[in-house]
């Protein structure tokens, strides 16, 4: 008989005010506050701004008393670090299993089946690694299933006396544990499930998992189902070690200010191009076609608005950024129009194929395998990767680029940026 799967859902506390921790150590028992694009709401906050009442989502704007009042350290959103970080936890988390899904920036489920070790130390094990290699705090929930692993770590990061870590099957009384979960916190179960199962008087996780499965099913359909029978012990979500290829890449953002010229309109789509089609060369992807969209600010009235989109397909496959940039320029200035005061842009990069399966054109010549073109893109991701991003651009970019995200409170990239690196002095 084989044994009991045993998952565990590694999730990092407050992941985005950990990062901005990690290398400001005077900010330890601090609130710290991470705020959206352009500086605009709070999205992450550290357990002692949760502690302070600072609310999330709430603007920043209104939230400068409570800042104020809280002593709060206010950082705008540095997602290069905060990728980085995530990456970094994930490379020590593998070092403890041969099976791991990354599962979010944040979390990753690792199987512990069969491991030789009594798993509540190992987890332990676990937590202290990524904490003292990293200097992210993790809380760990152990389970036979997903859903109950993210039940357990749910209850681990909330209560202190567990110090992290919570196996639910090893709990005295799993039925009042699921008691302790409102079922609008069960994995699967969004707000409309939510609104539906509280008409049936269904509050926690317990009273779902009771419910007759013929119900679950007729009102929440098969997915609905999953989440019941997993919260009874029976796996139906398995462990994806193998992350899905991609089907597109998209880089979009909101200006600094209104952008009404072409000229920077050109200079964002550029920039967006060269960010997505980085990220699509070190997945070792080429893309078939661009799609670019502009649109104003929706929430100005008596503004006249536009929005639109429109996409090319490329000649070949190709992930030379310059081609790119060239065929998304094109789409701009199809759906550019004068006397809008335009809010954001973005543009995706579709139809991925693998660099080596290159679909062939009869109307395009072949291009050459590891060609001029090939080995230009390898210098230039080569010399970004050691100098930073941005050492080496296209033109096309521009220069000061005052259209921007507003970002006036970003911590450095410590991690990926030799003139952000710490420097540290002997006295």
């Amino acid at each position: 008989m084989p044994p009991r799967q045993i998952l565990a859902l590694v999730d990092c506390n407050s992941f985005y005010a950990s990062c901005e921790k990690v290398f400001v150590p005077s900010l330890a028992n601090r609130p710290v506050v991470v705020l959206s694009n352009n500086d605009g709401c709070v999205i992450a906050r550290s357990a002692e701004a949760k502690a302070a009442g600072i609310p999330m989502g709430k603007p920043a704007f209104e939230c400068r008393e409570l800042f104020r009042r809280h002593n709060a350290a206010v950082f705008s959103s540095n997602y290069t670090l905060y990728g980085d970080m995530s990456a970094r936890v994930m490379k020590t988390l593998a070092r403890f299993t041969p099976n791991l899904e990354i599962y979010s920036i944040d979390e990753a489920f690792l199987e512990l089946t069969g491991m030789p070790y009594d798993v509540m130390a190992y987890s332990r094990q676990i937590r202290a690694t990524v904490g003292r290699w990293t200097g992210i705090p993790v809380s760990i929930g152990l389970g036979p299933t997903k859903t109950l692993a993210k039940v357990a770590n749910k209850l681990a990061k909330k209560d202190a006396a567990l110090e992290g870590v919570l196996d639910f099957e090893a709990c005295a009384d799993p039925d009042a544990v699921l008691e302790r979960v409102p079922v609008e916190d069960v994995w699967g179960i969004g707000r409309r499930y939510t609104a539906m199962l509280e008409r049936l008087g269904v509050r926690n996780a317990r009273q779902f998992r009771d419910l007759p499965r013929d119900l679950v099913k007729k009102r929440m359909t098969i997915g609905g189902l999953h989440t019941q029978l997993e919260l009874r012990g029976i796996p139906c979500l398995d462990l994806e070690t193998v992350a899905p290829a991609k089907k597109s890449v998209a880089a979009s953002r909101s200006f600094s200010r209104p952008v009404l010229a072409i000229e920077d309109m050109r200079e964002a789509v550029a920039t967006y191009v060269t960010r997505a089609a980085e990220r699509m060369r070190a997945a070792r992807l080429q893309a078939n076609g661009v799609t670019v969209w502009v649109q104003t600010n929706t929430f100005i009235e008596g503004e006249p608005q536009y929005a639109n989109s429109a996409y090319a397909a490329l000649p070949v496959a190709t992930a030379h950024t310059a081609a790119i940039i060239r065929a998304a320029i094109r789409v701009l200035e199809r759906i550019f129009r004068k006397g809008y005061r335009y809010k954001k842009a973005g543009i995706m990069l579709s139809g991925l194929e693998r660099l080596k399966n290159r679909q062939l054109s009869l109307l395009e010549p072949e291009p050459e395998a590891g060609g001029r073109g090939e080995r230009l893109m390898r210098v230039l991701d080569a010399i970004n990767d050691r100098f930073g991003r941005d050492a080496l651009k296209f033109a096309a970019c521009g220069i000061e680029q005052d259209w921007r995200m507003k970002q006036a409170l970003r911590s450095p990239h410590y991690t990926t940026n030799w003139r952000d690196i710490l420097e540290v002095k002997a006295i």
